[in-house]
């Protein structure tokens, strides 16, 4: 504990885009095929350092076959919330789930190039403690520490709903489970809030037989993943209304609200569109009466291929769905950042007007069929995937692995991993940097980002933006 609330906090979105400019950043190494610990890697991220765009330090874990997926802090601007008793954390450790194993490491990174092992959750305690499996995300809440999970219990994950836990933010000890009234919601994936006005938006991917071993055809084309999304009293702890998106908007996954507490509205993305193979991405918003609607606003065309070009998967096809895997929205709330990992794609969508996005700029990189490669001439594998921007909102940075058995599936054979970052224009648009590319040891592949000092999908304001 601090004396004083940790200086990464920060009231509101607007004061955090004032702060410092990151000079680090934390990103998950994970081996696809278990044979060797998954890692954290610690990359240099300023631009006027001799190493920039290299790796300073890794950590690598005791056991394999975690599968590191998604992470976050046990601390973050949230701890400002009036309501809580944590003003005086710091945002010292990292929570890394293994969404494969079960277990959660706690990493200390008070000194990031000398970032250790804080604390080892295994998973028996999981399961006791919640019946609870495949913990997937991350938030820091006012109260504690919240963690989504893919997974119920018993061996496949399907016995009884996955859910969300919550952890002691400074003991670490798993206090239960969060939902005491889930209503509807039976499977899960995302969740986000709004602290002051007291709701939760959830969202939904599959269970685990439905992703661990691959995409299940079978169960796509029949509308079996999820296809809703949850909206929560907060502290209540209880689901109170359900909006089906329609069954052919398959896998509703990132859950991206306005980072200014005052406006109440937000995004998700879907995956893919049975009927036609577009990428979606829904608007959400509260109506004075408390009740929720939402609206889809912005679709993503597919690409057509010829089969011969297409992985076994897609060659009845004859298209690359773009496979919207990942959004994020800048901190001033004007930018939705859409990574098409199929076409290899990141788009950046002006939403201003929440209700009518408009592309304002775009990166081609990777994509199964196109293979774009970056400016620096080395070939980009799969295509845009975890997508994390700056405080600022002038840097987006992004890795290229989805889920091990989900590569393998679209992108057969291995492509490496790999870390690149693209500026953002004044007005919008979007460049890639060319001298900024982080290679990694080979047999791992990259996912989620974090930035030093908190990002844009991290932090929770309690405050408006003035």
């Amino acid at each position: 504990m601090t004396l004083r609330p940790d200086p990464t906090f920060y009231p509101s979105a607007k004061l955090a885009m004032e702060g410092p400019v990151e000079t680090l950043a934390f990103t998950l190494m994970l081996s696809p095929d278990g044979s060797q610990p998954d890692g954290l890697a610690v990359v240099d991220v300023d631009p006027n350092s001799k190493t920039y765009g290299q790796i300073l330090h890794s950590l690598f874990m005791p056991n394999k076959g975690d599968e590191f997926h998604h992470f976050g802090w046990n601390a973050c601007s949230s701890a400002l919330s009036p309501l809580t008793g944590h003003a005086f954390l710091e945002r010292r450790y990292l929570i890394i789930p293994g969404i494969r194993s079960s277990r959660i490491y706690i990493i200390d990174v008070k000194e990031p190039l000398k970032a250790s092992i804080h604390k080892i959750i295994e998973p028996e305690e999981l399961f006791e403690k919640t019946g609870y499996s495949r913990p997937h995300t991350i938030h820091c809440g006012p109260e504690g520490i919240y963690v989504s999970t893919l997974g119920g219990a018993g061996k496949d994950g399907t016995d009884g709903p996955p859910g969300i836990f919550i952890m002691d933010c400074e003991t670490f000890e798993i206090l239960g489970r969060y939902e005491m009234d889930r209503g509807a919601q039976d499977k899960h994936y995302d969740f986000w809030w709004n602290l002051p006005r007291d709701y939760m938006v959830s969202s939904e991917w599959g269970l685990p037989p439905q992703f661990e071993n691959g995409i299940v055809p079978e169960d796509l084309l029949s509308n079996k993943y999820g296809h809703s999304i949850h909206f929560w009293d907060l502290r209540g702890r209880k689901c109170t209304q359900t909006i089906d998106l329609g069954e052919n908007h398959q896998m509703a996954l990132e859950i991206r609200p306005a980072h200014d507490p005052a406006k109440q509205y937000g995004f998700c993305g879907v995956v893919v569109d049975t009927t036609n193979l577009q990428g979606a991405i829904f608007t959400w918003w509260r109506n004075e009466d408390g009740t929720f609607e939402a609206k889809k606003t912005a679709t993503i065309d597919p690409q057509p291929a010829d089969a011969d070009d297409l992985p076994e998967l897609l060659k009845g096809f004859g298209a690359v769905p773009p496979l919207v895997t990942d959004i994020d929205l800048s901190l001033d709330d004007k930018y939705l950042y859409v990574a098409c990992w199929g076409t290899g794609e990141m788009l950046q969508f002006d939403v201003s007007d929440p209700m009518n996005p408009m592309l304002a700029g775009k990166v081609e990189l990777g994509g199964i069929v196109k293979k774009n490669p970056h400016p620096n001439g080395k070939a980009f594998g799969y295509g845009p995937q975890m997508v994390e921007i700056s405080r600022d909102g002038k840097r987006v940075y992004w890795t290229n692995s989805l889920y091990s058995t989900w590569d393998d599936q679209f992108y057969p054979g291995e492509r490496g991993a790999a870390m690149v970052m693209a500026e953002c224009g004044e007005n919008g648009g979007l460049t890639l940097a060319k001298d900024f590319w982080v290679d990694f040891p080979e047999g791992y592949r990259s996912h989620q980002i974090r930035l030093e000092g908190g990002d844009c999908s991290t932090d929770s304001f309690c405050y408006p933006s003035a």
